[in-house]
């Protein structure tokens, strides 16, 4: 079933790409477009509800500072999640970053009779349960399957900054002020997430595809917003640039004169063994033959990235983002390495955290470390941390009554 449901994924994702041909992706591009007319209302509309102030937000009293983007997946947030909240620790704060936990292991839910008996006040209303933690800030409690690959990934890589895992953002926002003193909320991919009151919105632009794949609105195309939307950021950060970006720039000043543009890039630190630990410094695969695997939302900017730095690219496996890996899988991989006598597999950290546990292979298998790199605008971004971390009064007050309620 978990095949099945990721190849209609994998064809899904190549229809709205244009890379499936024929009578039947045409069709499927047809129907995308008129849901994406459906979409593309339904999203104003909740937007203009939300700035008419038809439906409210909530306010928790500290910072939320908000990290997302107008399309789906593939931008670098998580690298800029962990920058700012080590950076904003450092200053002191105590920082505890929000996240949905995509792709995590569900909790169960009440059936629906009970549901209904407890609104209709048959039965007690049953306790909402707590949000997950990931990481206390000394120790990481959940692992990947059950907090999401990304919040797990931040929870190691983030040490003395809790994380804190669940759909209702106010209600884990209010969680982790109550149980860790949190100041500053860091909110990972908060941009849709209008239900709690957020102070900045830093907007993550991809240089390679700025409006997404092809301008259209889900399902045709992977903006999730309309492009006006960015007028809503306070900092725009143009991800994957090489430092060239005046035409982005210029795409962006049409719907946000007022914004500071941050220009970063993705930087491979070091390779890690992930059997053993051992590093090896990020021109070591120079002219050796590589295995790459990933389950990225665009693996060829992670192939490439090893031919960039020295690689031959020799055996490729792809699996749609997310994908929770198992050792047959893993295992067809490896021998498929050893057949072409590869030197190395490599996967991507994020993918890494999402493997079962896999005996030592005939040839070592490293992850690559990446973090984010400030090639334009570090003095915006200093700036933007010491703005944050000044203290700054708050009216007195009480958390809104019904923050644990929210949905």
């Amino acid at each position: 079933m978990k095949d099945t449901l990721e190849d209609i994924e994998n064809f899904v994702i190549d229809v709205v790409i244009n890379n499936r041909r024929g009578i039947r992706a045409s069709l499927l591009r047809v129907v995308f477009r008129g849901l994406s007319g459906i979409y593309s209302a339904a999203v104003r509309t909740r937007l203009y509800l939300y700035r008419h102030r038809y439906i409210h937000d909530h306010h928790l009293g500290v910072p939320v500072i908000s990290v997302g983007n107008l399309t789906t997946g593939g931008t670098g947030k998580t690298p800029v999640v962990e920058m700012l909240s080590k950076a904003l620790h450092e200053r002191g704060r105590r920082v505890c970053i929000l996240s949905r936990g995509y792709k995590s292991k569900r909790q169960k839910k009440l059936p629906f009779t009970k549901k209904l008996a407890a609104r209709l006040g048959f039965i007690p209303k049953p306790a909402e349960p707590p949000p997950r933690i990931v990481s206390d800030g000394e120790k990481v409690l959940l692992d990947s399957h059950n907090a999401g690959d990304e919040p797990f990934m931040l929870a190691k890589n983030c040490t003395g900054i809790p994380v804190v895992v669940d759909k209702n953002r106010v209600k884990a926002g209010a969680f982790a002020i109550q149980h860790f003193g949190a100041d500053v909320l860091v909110l990972d991919d908060g941009l849709q997430y209008l239900k709690l009151k957020h102070r900045h919105d830093i907007v993550l632009i991809d240089k390679t595809a700025v409006f997404g794949v092809n301008g259209h609105m889900l399902p045709r195309g992977t903006l999730r917003e309309p492009p006006r939307s960015l007028r809503r950021a306070s900092y725009i950060f143009i991800t994957k640039s090489d430092g060239d970006s005046e035409d982005v720039v210029k795409q962006i000043r049409r719907y946000n004169r007022a914004a500071e543009i941050i220009e970063c890039r993705h930087r491979a630190m070091h390779f890690e063994n992930i059997h053993t630990g051992e590093r090896i410094p990020i021109d070591g695969l120079r002219d050796k033959f590589v295995g790459a695997l990933s389950g990225i939302a665009v693996p060829e900017s992670f192939e490439n990235g090893l031919r960039r730095l020295g690689a031959k690219v020799e055996v490729i496996a792809r699996f749609a983002d997310h994908h929770r890996f198992r050792g047959p899988e893993l295992k067809n991989f490896i021998e498929r390495c050893v057949r072409r006598d590869v030197h190395c597999m490599v996967t991507t950290e994020k993918d890494f955290v999402r493997f079962p546990k896999l005996p030592v292979a005939d040839i070592p298998f490293y992850f690559m470390r990446v973090e984010i790199e400030i090639i334009r605008g570090r003095d915006i971004f200093d700036k933007m941390v010491r703005l944050i971390a000044e203290p700054r009064r708050v009216p007195a007050g009480v958390l809104p009554a019904d923050f644990m309620e929210a949905s």
